[in-house]
């Protein structure tokens, strides 16, 4: 894929990103040192790009015009979808977008609003899953940062339950398929949820959304870098040749998911054993610190990530995670 080709489908994700207008300063200054990460690794001034998407100098039917192959333009697409649906199922404005997207990339609709259904359905993934393997009675609900609390499950079982979830995200990152990316986040919304429900806490989304940022992770942004990676690393080449199960050879993006989603779980894990008592800048120091020590513990569990992903089927994995 040509530089020019690059450019035009990371511009189009930063216009997805900003598209409901809504996203706060902390999401747009992690954009922004994604596009100066990337263009770093790249070869392409995706620093240059992000700054032309905020002062509308480059359009979307520029960006469109340049994607010269059908290929490019479904994948270009669906990259949108996914960063318009990482907070949620799109709003009006992002639907409007989207619109519009589709329109310069000449889908057709009918093919567009059946990748977009999909990516819905992910998007309004159910929080509650089955129950833990305990079955003991949840803790009784008390405020916030009234002291310590015991978990519903044994310590053994939270250790299994945050490695597991962390070796799938990593082995979802390998594969080529844009669903497969946008399961991440999901993913990870329903382990803090889980954790925090084992601890007492009934959580809603908004509870789970201001977690994840006060951490440090941002919705959108995370998308953004998921995709930007994949653009960059070597990966793209086999999604667009519906490579089906092969893994990608380059691993960065993998380690990232299996790390972030690591230091969620144990970060979510101190949080609610406290009574939800760590100040912001605690969370962030203890999910920082986390991410190193996961990056580190990746490598040991690499061997089980990639044969995750060998035997992964992606169809089969998003109907299990509706129930």
């Amino acid at each position: 894929m040509q530089a020019e080709q690059t450019r035009a489908i990371v511009a189009i994700c930063l216009m997805a990103a900003f598209a409901d207008q809504h996203k706060d300063d902390r999401e747009r200054e992690h954009i922004r040192r994604i596009a100066e990460s990337l263009s770093a690794n790249s070869g392409v001034d995706l620093m240059q790009v992000y700054q032309d998407v905020l002062l509308g100098r480059f359009s979307l039917d520029a960006a469109a015009a340049a994607l010269d192959s059908a290929e490019l333009r479904h994948l270009a697409f669906e990259f949108a979808v996914g960063v318009c649906d990482a907070d949620g199922v799109h709003d009006a404005r992002e639907t409007a977008f989207l619109d519009r997207l589709r329109t310069a990339l000449g889908l057709a609709r009918a093919e567009a609003d059946a990748f977009t259904a999909q990516a819905d359905q992910l998007a309004e993934l159910p929080l509650d899953v089955a129950p833990a393997a305990s079955s003991a009675t949840p803790p009784a609900a008390t405020a916030a940062g009234s002291g310590p609390r015991h978990s519903t499950m044994s310590d053994a079982e939270l250790d299994r339950t945050i490695l597991n979830a962390s070796i799938l995200n990593g082995a979802l990152e390998l594969l080529p398929q844009s669903l497969a990316s946008m399961a991440i986040i999901p993913l990870q919304t329903r382990l803090v949820y889980r954790i925090g429900k084992s601890y007492g806490y009934e959580l809603d989304r908004g509870h789970i959304k201001d977690f994840l940022a006060t951490v440090g992770v941002g919705l959108t942004s995370q998308y953004v870098e998921q995709f930007g990676r994949k653009l960059v690393g070597g990966l793209l080449g086999k999604m667009l040749g519906k490579a089906g199960r092969t893994i990608g050879s380059v691993a960065t993006g993998s380690a990232f998911s299996f790390a972030s989603t690591y230091a969620l779980g144990h970060v979510a894990r101190r949080y609610y054993a406290g009574g939800r008592s760590l100040s912001g800048d605690a969370l962030k120091t203890s999910f920082s610190g986390l991410v190193g020590e996961a990056r580190e513990l990746q490598q040991r569990y690499a061997p089980q990530i990639e044969e995750r992903a060998r035997t992964l089927d992606v169809g089969k994995l998003m109907n299990e995670l509706r129930v």
